[in-house]
């Protein structure tokens, strides 16, 4: 089985000529507006480009025959998830992305060189990180609306990127909000993981490839179900190993989502049960340890609360595989996505 997350060669060529061109039109604005590109551009670099991916399996799966217009429209999902990503980064306060300063990160070092002050500088970082998320996030509907295909599939796709959007900030909201609640179930949880990632990064991806190949709506419907549900199993897995996970492996640090207080369905499981005065002192701690870490996960492991979330990541690709089970999905492409939704399970092995 080709493995769905692998990067595709076309789709970086796009990138670097996006960029390219984009640096290009900001050289008669200044040099800080060149370097705020070149910043926006390695905000992008690497990755595993699965929303592009998405794109282009739905498309040749369903025998699409316009694959520019895929690689567009992945290149728009790609630039979708720049845009979050920045801002996220911004809400979280953070200035470094696996071990290397982001955009806000860059500009303040930048902002530092050029004589500014500490708070002028980090004014300098989050503005230019605001920037550069605004402008990804508009080249993303830009290069939507110039498809070269007919109306309705175009006002059809620009649908599912405004959806995408639109969800997506509730979720973002809603992942800030709930770090205030006294508790927060389950259900509530998981209902912020469909927002703030679902959405975007399985389920609308797929739909528009769909829509590309000029699938029915049966087929678009099929597809989004399918794409919610292994969306929450991959978000569920990723909570998992913002915890347990190895940050050699996934790149992310193991502490920051316990000092942030997320609330995750590891937490919101755990607030139920004997081991939460254990876990509650410390979730959210901002100067939280690796031995003080270390005492949680034993907790979350000891209420049983890992054992839970590992299920419910089960149950999800459960269900997004039965949804594949018509026969308006080709074999090729069930068999594809069925591995994509398995693999979200096996990375909390």
């Amino acid at each position: 089985m080709t493995d769905p997350t692998l990067p595709t060669d076309p789709l970086e060529a796009d990138l670097r000529g996006f960029f390219a061109e984009s640096r290009s039109r900001s050289e008669r604005h200044g040099t800080h507006y060149r370097a705020l590109w070149d910043a926006l551009e390695r905000a992008a670099s690497g990755g595993k480009r699965i929303r592009p991916r998405l794109v282009q399996l739905a498309h040749d799966g369903l025998g699409g025959t316009d694959p520019i217009s895929a690689r567009r429209v992945g290149l728009a999902f790609e630039l979708l998830h720049t845009a979050f990503v920045i801002h996220d980064d911004v809400i979280d306060g953070d200035t470094t992305r696996r071990g290397q300063p982001n955009v806000a990160g860059t500009f303040r070092e930048r902002g530092l060189a050029h004589g500014a002050d500490d708070a002028r500088a980090a004014l300098w970082g989050e503005t230019a990180a605001l920037l550069a998320g605004d402008l990804a996030l508009a080249a993303a509907h830009r290069l939507i609306a110039e498809l070269d295909i007919p109306a309705t599939r175009r006002t059809s796709v620009l649908d599912l990127l405004d959806h995408a959007v639109f969800v997506s900030a509730a979720g973002e909201l809603a992942d800030v909000t709930n770090t205030e609640a006294e508790h927060l179930g389950i259900d509530d949880v998981i209902a912020t993981l469909e927002q703030k990632t679902a959405v975007y990064t399985f389920q609308a991806p797929l739909q528009a490839g769909a829509i590309l190949a000029g699938a029915d709506d049966h087929t678009v419907a099929v597809l989004g179900r399918f794409g919610r549900l292994a969306g929450i199993a991959f978000q569920l897995a990723d909570d998992v190993l913002g915890v347990f996970g190895d940050e050699r492996t996934t790149g992310k640090s193991t502490l920051s989502d316990l000092r942030e207080g997320k609330q995750t369905t590891l937490i919101a499981h755990a607030t139920g049960t004997g081991e939460w005065p254990v876990i509650s002192p410390l979730l959210g701690k901002a100067d939280l340890d690796e031995a003080e870490a270390a005492s949680v996960r034993r907790a979350l492991v000891q209420a049983g609360s890992l054992d839970q979330t590992n299920r419910i990541a089960r149950e999800h690709v459960t269900l997004a595989l039965h949804e594949l089970d018509t026969a308006s999905i080709p074999g090729p492409l069930r068999d594809e996505l069925a591995g994509l939704a398995r693999s979200a399970v096996e990375r909390m092995r």
